[in-house]
């Protein structure tokens, strides 16, 4: 079961995606709210597997709450869920640590293939929103074990998977994680992925 939080200052917003999401077998909307400060103290509260989150909304933004669950606990898996699709918007929310970025009228099948993918780790961007993340972001090379390390990236394995994967150290992973953020001027896993699949870096390992 994948329990939710949805935070969106939109009551009718807001029930209509929590009729649609109980309709799901696997999924369960532990708390909701309309305002970002009480957003993240749902959070520390229901620790829900993923959250929906608006940008604006009242008593705190949607990327400065993102910021604070994630300074909690940064393996937080946050969706973003807006009007808004302006490339600061969504520069700043992915900044913030967001693993997805989806526009309000999402499909409903959109909405739970996302919501599925982030809750297995792994990142979730519509190719459009991707695209203007990458022309924001402009890519440097990487070196082929960077690239590797990017591959499982992608896949959602951890730092210490990845250095199993590769016979290395957890250390020797978190470095080269660090230098491909900074070559592709990301901030988390999911900017530098996205940016990586813009680029066609991805498409040359086969993912």
């Amino acid at each position: 079961m994948i329990r939710l939080l949805i935070a969106e200052d939109h009551t009718v917003v807001r029930d209509g995606f929590v009729a649609i999401l109980e309709r799901e077998d696997d999924m369960e909307v532990v708390a909701e709210t309309g305002n970002g400060r009480q957003a993240v103290a749902l959070w520390k509260e229901f620790r829900p597997d993923v959250t929906l989150m608006d940008l604006k909304m009242p008593g705190m933004d949607g990327a400065d709450a993102i910021k604070e669950i994630r300074a909690f606990d940064s393996n937080a898996c946050i969706v973003i869920l807006t009007t808004f699709e302006g490339d600061e918007d969504i520069y700043r929310g992915m900044r913030a640590g967001a693993k997805a970025y989806l526009l309000k009228d999402v499909g409903r099948e959109e909405l739970f293939q996302c919501i599925r993918e982030v809750h297995a780790g792994r990142a979730f961007l519509p190719a459009v929103i991707a695209a203007k993340l990458a022309e924001r972001l402009p890519a440097e090379g990487l070196t082929p074990r960077e690239l590797e390390v990017l591959r499982l990236l992608a896949q959602g394995k951890s730092n210490k998977a990845i250095g199993i994967t590769l016979s290395v150290s957890e250390v020797t992973v978190k470095s080269h994680v660090q230098s491909i953020f900074r070559k592709l001027n990301a901030a988390s896993r999911t900017e530098a992925i996205a940016v990586a699949r813009r680029k066609g870096l991805l498409r040359s390992l086969g993912e």
